[in-house]
């Protein structure tokens, strides 16, 4: 009997029930902190998952929100590389290698030609990464302080958080082996990257993006639209 099993006959010695977990499917996956990364990779699910140190970690769901901003940068990054700097804009879900036992899913990521090279499945690292901030207290430390540490440790030379609350976006710019900020740009101001020499948006446009959801035309009573 594996240590899976043991573990989880302790826990659920029974079939499990209506309403319950099923405790009989569970047995088929690793416990955390006994995940590999070829496991996590051949993992099938609708959720964002990243892996870390034999865990794995789940990123909230995003939302509209979140999604349209992510749309806007994405457009504008795609506008701007094929000319300007060759190479890939990406987005999640894809996994992004940073070190042995250590994945992460960046909402956006730019691949240079080289890192590309070898035609890999999945993003072998990343030279800029992007995150956009939930309103979560352990979310955003997770972007804040913990990837802001493992990207710079993975040698991403750029990293830009876009933080709604604040109505702010930072620039982080690899010194070394930390982030130095580039700038903290607020309303009415642009931000610039270091790295894609030219790249820059203006934090309102984006923060106006995330709020562009079209408003239900007003009906009548008949349930017809207005003439």
């Amino acid at each position: 009997m594996s240590t899976i099993t043991k573990a989880l006959d302790v826990l659920a010695p029974r079939r499990s029930r209506h309403g319950e977990p099923v405790w009989e499917l569970a047995k088929f996956y690793p416990l955390q902190g006994e995940w590999t990364e070829d496991s996590y990779l051949r993992l099938t699910t609708n959720r964002l998952v990243e892996f870390s140190d034999g865990c794995l970690e789940f990123p909230p769901m995003p939302t509209i929100f979140h999604q349209l901003i992510v749309k806007y940068l994405l457009h504008m990054l795609d506008a701007f590389v094929p000319a300007r700097a060759p190479g890939l804009v990406l987005f999640a879900p894809l996994p992004t290698y940073l070190w042995p036992g250590k994945y992460r899913e960046p909402d956006i990521l730019y691949l240079s030609p080289e890192r590309c090279r070898s035609r890999p499945a999945y993003a072998p690292g990343a030279d800029l990464v992007m995150e956009i901030l939930s309103g979560e207290k352990e979310d955003r430390e997770r972007d804040l302080v913990v990837k802001r540490e493992e990207y710079a440790r993975a040698h991403i030379a750029e990293y830009w958080i876009v933080d709604p609350r604040d109505r702010r976006i930072t620039v982080l710019t690899l010194d070394g082996n930390e982030y130095r900020v580039h700038g903290e740009f607020g309303p009415g101001a642009t931000a610039t990257s270091v790295l894609l020499n030219g790249f820059s948006v203006s934090v309102d446009a984006v923060f106006a993006a995330g709020e562009a959801i079209p408003a239900a035309e007003e009906t009548r009573g008949n349930g017809k639209r207005p003439a």
